[in-house]
């Protein structure tokens, strides 16, 4: 299914394909394409890049359909991997984490950090990590996938 290219987001880079590998959701899935692209919000003279899922129902694109600056693209990518190499070492803690110390870490960036913590406004936060911690799981061999293909473009590009 081709990625509409006449709408506000004007796609550069597509992977027209995306419902064939979309993690549990593959060849079962409404997110029929990712881009890379013009982001919808452009005005004249100040261009961004954005990342856009595309969703459809089967009869049309949806609403539902997101569109990402690249750079929180990444950030929640960092945000993922910090997450997952904080739960390696979790076990050691009654519920998962140190309810007297929620601050995973600060990353930095442009010249001040990211936190990562754990949501201590979620009353059913105890139950919620458990939940998490199988999703995390059961979806291991997907996300070790991918993280395996990002370190290695991005070694190859130098980083």
């Amino acid at each position: 299914m081709k990625i509409p290219a006449t709408l506000k987001h004007k796609p550069v880079i597509v992977s027209e394909n995306y419902e064939n590998i979309d993690g549990r959701y593959a060849y079962d899935s409404d997110a029929k394409g990712l881009s890379l692209g013009l982001a919808q919000w452009n005005d004249r003279g100040n261009v961004d890049i954005s990342a856009k899922v595309w969703r459809h129902t089967g009869e049309k694109w949806s609403r539902q359909s997101e569109e990402l600056p690249i750079h929180r693209v990444l950030d929640l990518a960092i945000l993922i991997c910090r997450s997952k190499q904080y739960f390696r070492e979790a076990y050691r803690y009654e519920n998962f984490y140190d309810k007297e110390n929620t601050l995973i870490d600060r990353v930095g960036l442009q010249g001040d950090a990211m936190t990562v913590a754990f949501c201590t406004d979620n009353a059913m936060l105890d139950q919620d990590i458990r939940l998490f911690l199988e999703a995390l799981s059961k979806d291991d061999e997907l996300i070790g996938e991918r993280l395996r293909v990002l370190c290695s473009i991005l070694k190859e590009m130098g980083y």
